[in-house]
């Protein structure tokens, strides 16, 4: 760990995924705005993650080497937190300075097996992956299957270079269980997206930046994340979840080795478990509030959002959801290479 010069040097590096927090707009000041000012923090918040393994890329040599990434905090999916936290990459949380987390943190994200007490991370949002289309281009599109296989879409389709979210809708089309599949239902999963390609009916793998080819026509029809159909405020744009069920996730706070201002991240994530500030932030993005009150909070900021299932959902709607199967560090080679190989070949 690096000596934390939080109260000398009152800064903030953060990187985050695009389009996932509140912008200051006429007389509306962004939640991180109202976060600088109330501490006299500098906050440099940079959109640089667009893909957890991309992202992995960029940082795995400093922190491979206790080195500084020059960032106080990052932002990742549930997997890639995890697969950090095992490395020994992420610095412990004073719980001391945490205070909000512990107390509002949502249920559903509690007593996760690879942290069990948040002790290394905090749920920054959560969400649901599903199909967005463009409904000025084509109609309903109801199935993973009918995606990768609809004449009408062809050479207008993009998935997701997220291996997880990409391949466990596969595999829910074809009637296996992403949370816990065999080798074959893999190779069966594999060889639809393989076709897939080959066929011509995939345009690209892609990061954040599919929505933007969305809306302006280059493809019509794409594996998604929830929140960024509604980010786009986008009439034409339709987020639905798959007949066979979606995948959930959550992106994650995470505070790596040798940051230089542990104690600013840890007030950015106490900030953030506020639920009138969670609220603020949920209804400009639009992904599931992880902090327990801000349904409530939400009634006094927009009430048409408090029964929105994308940002507060049922335990019905959650029981159509799935997680991606634990992986040891070999399968993740294994597999991410299978991966890797439909995409690049």
């Amino acid at each position: 760990m690096a000596p934390d010069l939080s109260e000398s040097e009152r800064r903030l590096i953060i990187s985050n995924w695009p389009e996932y927090i509140d912008a200051d707009e006429d007389d509306y000041e962004s939640t991180q705005t109202l976060f600088a000012n109330e501490y006299d923090i500098d906050v440099t918040y940079v959109a640089d993650v667009n893909d957890n393994v991309e992202f992995f890329a960029k940082v795995q040599n400093q922190l491979g080497n206790c080195q500084p990434t020059k960032r106080d905090m990052m932002m990742l999916t549930d997997w890639m937190a995890a697969r950090m936290i095992n490395m020994g990459w992420i610095q412990p949380l004073n719980k001391a300075n945490v205070p909000n987390l512990d107390k509002n943190l949502i249920s559903s994200l509690r007593g996760v097996g690879w942290d069990p007490n948040r002790e290394y991370s905090a749920p920054w949002q959560a969400g649901f992956t599903g199909i967005a289309y463009n409904k000025s281009l084509v109609g309903e599109v109801k199935t993973i299957s009918e995606l990768l296989t609809r004449p009408d879409l062809k050479g207008k389709v993009t998935v997701l270079s997220e291996m997880r979210d990409t391949m466990g809708l596969i595999m829910l089309s074809q009637g296996a269980d992403p949370a816990n599949f065999d080798q074959n239902q893999w190779e069966n999963a594999i060889e639809e997206l393989t076709r897939a390609k080959r066929d011509g009916q995939i345009r690209a793998f892609t990061g954040n930046e599919y929505i933007n080819d969305l809306a302006n026509g280059n493809i019509a029809a794409c594996i998604a994340w929830s929140g960024d159909v509604a980010a786009a405020d986008d009439e034409n744009l339709i987020f639905l979840p798959p007949d066979d069920g979606m995948m959930v996730w959550a992106d994650n706070m995470l505070i790596p080795n040798m940051a230089s201002h542990q104690l600013n991240a840890e007030r950015w994530i106490d900030w953030y478990y506020n639920p009138e500030i969670a609220a603020l932030l949920a209804a400009y993005v639009w992904f599931v509030c992880p902090v327990e009150g801000a349904r409530e909070a939400m009634e006094e900021i927009d009430p048409e959002l408090v029964d929105n299932p994308l940002i507060f959902p049922t335990e019905e709607y959650l029981a159509s959801t799935h997680a991606f199967m634990a992986l040891e560090e070999g399968q993740m080679r294994d597999y991410e290479g299978d991966f890797a190989h439909v995409i690049n070949g």
